[in-house]
């Protein structure tokens, strides 16, 4: 666990929103991606508060925070952002893979973000991000299979690269790559990736949408085809929005923000100095 301090917020729904707390500075709101908990992202949220009081949310289904619910989706989510946004007067916010499409919904229309920075956020485009391989991996965790689950995921998302290994393969390798206590967690938070990532789909090809973020947005991406199909995506999504900016880390992969951060603080720190407003905000 985070040694981060901790604060809770009432959404607007009534579920409680823990989030973790550190530095001091002009506020910026972190959104962690799925099968991410809050403590993931410390390290980030560390080299961000050299110059920012950060606020790293437990989003729902996670940690201190309330279920998911009944009516999950991605306005929830979003109410959990304003709830925070609105304790602690943050004008910044950056997000990571589905952390990053909530971060982008947030700042749609919401004059309250001065600047949005993503790394590689869950926006679908044209099927950019698949989400065929939803009923097998629900009907799995319904039978208890959740490790089966979480293969499907890892090949449903991913079909270009992960997809083509065999999932005999694929479960020898997953098995010793990844750290017992984090595989774990990937396997717990299987129902709530499968509900975050029908949102994904949901919100497939409303790229429109996003030329109602007024904000500075920095849209960051890590190694990979530039051709790809996600890549293509992202490039639609830079332009549609009025006031975007690109940057690409060659030798980080999609985890880097938990792994690796230095890169992505350093470009983060840079373009939220460039846009932040100066003045008083309310406190965490």
């Amino acid at each position: 666990m985070s040694d981060l301090a901790t604060q809770v917020v009432t959404s607007a729904d009534g579920t409680s929103v823990e989030y973790l707390i550190a530095g001091r500075g002009p506020h910026v709101i972190v959104v962690p991606g799925a099968l991410a908990v809050a403590s993931d992202l410390t390290a980030l949220a560390r080299l961000l508060a050299a110059r920012h009081t950060v606020h790293v949310v437990q989003r729902r289904g996670r940690g201190g925070s309330g279920p998911q619910g009944d009516r999950y989706g991605i306005a929830r989510e979003c109410e959990d952002i304003e709830a925070v946004r609105a304790r602690t007067g943050a004008r910044l916010i950056f997000g990571h893979s589905f952390g990053g499409l909530v971060a982008l919904r947030a700042a749609c229309g919401n004059t309250g973000f001065d600047a949005v920075a993503v790394y590689e956020p869950g926006v679908s485009a044209d099927g950019s991000i698949p989400v065929d391989w939803i009923d097998r991996a629900r009907r799995e965790i319904s039978e208890g299979a959740d490790f089966e689950s979480f293969i499907t995921f890892v090949r449903g998302v991913n079909p270009e690269q992960s997809g083509r290994v065999p999932r005999w393969l694929l479960r020898i390798i997953l098995r010793h790559a990844i750290p017992r206590a984090e595989l774990r967690q990937n396997l717990a938070l299987m129902p709530q990736a499968i509900s975050e990532h029908v949102e994904v789909g949901r919100f497939d090809g409303r790229l429109a949408d996003y030329r109602e973020i007024a904000a500075a947005t920095l849209i960051m991406s890590g190694k990979g085809r530039d051709t790809g199909r996600q890549a293509v995506a992202l490039t639609r999504l830079a332009g549609t929005i009025p006031r975007s900016e690109t940057a690409t880390f060659r030798t980080l992969d999609h985890f880097a923000p938990e792994k690796k951060p230095g890169e992505i603080a350093d470009a983060i720190l840079r373009f939220f100095a460039a846009h932040a407003r100066t003045g008083t905000q309310i406190g965490g």
